[in-house]
């Protein structure tokens, strides 16, 4: 049992074979999906889509590189679709510098939003951090010793300060496609050493696929490649890797196993 705790099934990638793309994941025997929403003004269709395979989840929130798309946005709307059993989380949210360091201070304020909507819902918050590790850092920590909350950092590829400091939080990190790559020797390092009570794997789809699908669009059915490169990692079997971080998730993400 596999679970692809991160995906974006909904993106327009995957307008011509959505349906076969679900199937060949569970061939390859993934039995949760999560299918990220990072733009609110999509969730109600990524929620009738999780209406129609009962595996399949979802979330509410807004990117950071939309933020500027977002300037009023409140806790109380991003709030407003998780009344759905199928919404289980909040984001993806956080900060991201590479591609939008003009538009800081509006993604620090969407930010902000979706922290509070975690503190107030008990949901998890799902973590997006890119080229933004110290402002990542003093807004979840401040933030945390206010009211604490729980949360993910998704598709981890910062430094150790970072993933410290979310341990500490009792965060999960998520591991996905990017260690596989030839040049993720840093980012396998970081991730030997997290224990295995806090990992989860995602593909991250359509982005970032394992080797040896690189350079193709990714999708769940590839969870199975980040797994093994894991297991090895943890020197474990893949198995066991799979009911690890499938339970992780369950865990995490508490509404999907009240759910049923």
């Amino acid at each position: 049992m596999f679970t692809d705790s991160h995906c974006h099934i909904n993106s327009e990638e995957f307008n011509t074979d959505r349906e076969a793309t679900v199937l060949r994941a569970r061939e390859m025997k993934v039995d949760y999906i999560l299918d990220v929403s990072d733009d609110m003004a999509k969730t109600p269709q990524i929620v009738d889509f999780c209406r129609q395979h009962k595996h399949i989840y979802t979330t509410s929130g807004v990117h950071p590189e939309l933020a500027v798309n977002y300037p009023d946005l409140t806790a109380e709307n991003i709030l407003g679709f998780t009344k759905n059993p199928y919404v289980v989380g909040i984001g993806e949210c956080g900060l991201d510098y590479f591609y939008n360091g003009d538009s800081i201070n509006e993604q620090k304020k969407v930010f902000a939003e979706h922290i509070k909507a975690a503190q107030q819902s008990g949901l998890p918050l799902i973590v997006h951090s890119r080229d933004a590790d110290d402002d990542m850092i003093e807004m979840l920590q401040t933030a945390y010793k206010e009211k604490p909350f729980k949360g993910e950092l998704h598709c981890f590829s910062s430094g150790e300060r970072l993933c410290k400091a979310g341990l500490e939080m009792g965060f999960y990190i998520s591991a996905s496609g990017i260690i596989t790559f030839k040049n993720g020797e840093n980012l396998r390092k970081i991730f030997a050493l997290i224990p295995p009570e806090r990992l989860l794997i995602e593909t991250d789809s359509p982005f970032l696929a394992p080797v040896p699908h690189r350079g193709k669009r990714n999708e769940p059915a590839y969870i199975v490649n980040t797994a093994q490169v894991l297991a090895d990692l943890k020197d474990m079997d893949i198995e066991e890797i799979a009911q690890i971080t499938t339970a992780n998730f369950l865990q995490l993400f508490d509404k999907v196993k009240n759910n049923g």
